[in-house]
């Protein structure tokens, strides 16, 4: 049975995005970019809303050339899972191995990580909350930057209530700590 994980770069004062939208200061560097990988590499599935796959499909053609190595692996790693994208809206995907579901459903999604080999991770807040209301994360991994932003779209929408425990801690040099919960039954 897969894990569900909500994976996500947060401001200190949690927030993916600022008033403006912007996530420019979540960018990671080369030695968090490298951790991120290893995190990600054994991914099998990313469920995603709407406008977090619109930003990650970039990924499907990105030119990585001239990008650290970090970059490449990453765009590697991301073309070689499969998307399941939640919308309302969009009509197609723009990249390999996508497909688009109409509405989030939790039994579904229980399906499919009770029959993945690989884990699950959900992205976005919106979409992470549906899960956690329904009791289908195993754990969060936040990403916390060095940085208080004031405003913008939460990492955790009010109204959610879930008791989770440290599992682990690690500290990167820019400043930026990665922080792994478990989700207590």
């Amino acid at each position: 049975m897969a894990k569900l994980i909500y994976s996500a770069i947060t401001s200190l004062d949690g927030y993916v995005a600022d008033e403006d939208g912007r996530f420019d200061w979540s960018v990671p560097d080369e030695e968090v970019h490298t951790f991120i990988n290893d995190l990600y590499r054994p991914v099998g599935t990313y469920l995603y809303g709407r406008r977090l796959y619109e930003v990650m499909a970039a990924w499907e053609t990105a030119d990585t050339l001239d990008q650290p190595p970090s970059m490449r692996d990453f765009a590697e790693i991301w073309q070689a899972a499969d998307k399941i994208v939640y919308s309302r809206t969009l009509g197609t995907a723009s990249t390999a191995r996508t497909r688009i579901e109409r509405d989030f459903d939790p039994e579904a999604v229980r399906q499919l990580t009770a029959s993945a080999g690989r884990d699950i991770t959900v992205g976005g807040p919106g979409l992470a909350a549906q899960a956690l209301e329904a009791g289908l994360v195993d754990e969060c991994h936040l990403f916390v930057a060095p940085v208080l932003v004031g405003g913008g779209t939460a990492s955790f929408p009010d109204g959610i209530r879930v008791t989770l425990d440290l599992l682990s801690e690690r500290r990167f040099g820019t400043g930026m700590v990665h922080l792994r919960y478990g989700v207590r039954e």
